[in-house]
């Protein structure tokens, strides 16, 4: 099968998730064509590739579709299986991987969505969550210190699985500390983490589809205007 057989479906405001198969496929090269979804809408493609869930990121390949967005990445590395790895090859860290990559989705991008559903809310109720989220930050700080070994990332030298989870909501958290004008990604707390952000984000496979933290705080402030005129 081709790699000219490969299409993504996304759409703008990029979510997490779809960034996420985007850089799977820069790191192992793959050629694919992005279709981009129109923000509000589910495309007819769309709803024949994904007919449970109607919901990006989409990897088709061929004439198969893969839908939800970790397994989509699995299935990257699995496919395209010469190195770079983005999965461990030994299973136990492979486990690991797949244990923080949940983590990640079930704490930090669940708080991510709570913060902007309070995104119209002041003191204490914002900052809590935001505490939450520094707190799923710190754990994640420990776990780089021990998995990487002193190396770039989690996977080692390269971009691996944990990266990849974890570096696809950096845009998101950036533009939250502006909005709620809280610090999560301290240099006090989370020094390491920091400076691994920096790093991915100058990554050749990242740097062109990770999204612009000044374009979401945008949107988010859009939002709220139209909350805020729709409450008056």
């Amino acid at each position: 099968m081709a790699e000219s057989d490969v299409k993504l479906l996304g759409c703008w405001p990029q979510l997490p998730y779809v960034v996420r198969a985007r850089i799977a496929l820069n790191i192992k090269f793959v050629k694919y064509d992005y279709l981009e979804e129109i923000f509000g809408t589910k495309s007819d493609l769309l709803l024949k590739s994904n007919p449970i869930h109607k919901k990006i990121p989409v990897l088709i390949h061929g004439d198969n579709p893969i839908c939800e967005f970790l397994i989509i990445v699995q299935y990257i590395d699995e496919f395209w299986s010469s190195d770079p790895r983005i999965l461990p090859s030994d299973t136990y860290d492979r486990a690991i991987a797949r244990f923080w990559g949940a983590f990640i989705d079930d704490k930090l991008l669940a708080l991510i969505r709570e913060v902007l559903e309070l995104r119209t809310a002041k003191g204490q109720e914002q900052k809590a969550v935001v505490e939450k989220m520094i707190e799923a930050l710190e754990l994640l700080e420990d776990h780089y210190v021990k998995s990487s070994q002193g190396k770039a990332f989690f996977g080692g030298e390269s971009i691996g699985y944990i990266d990849i989870a974890l570096g696809c909501s950096l845009p998101w958290l950036r533009a939250i500390e502006k909005l709620t004008e809280m610090k999560m990604m301290n240099e006090t707390k989370v020094p390491n983490l920091v400076a691994w952000a920096e790093r991915f984000c100058k990554d050749p496979a990242v740097k062109d589809v990770i999204p612009d933290c000044e374009k979401l705080l945008e949107l988010f402030k859009m939002f709220i205007a139209k909350e805020q005129l729709a409450s008056n």
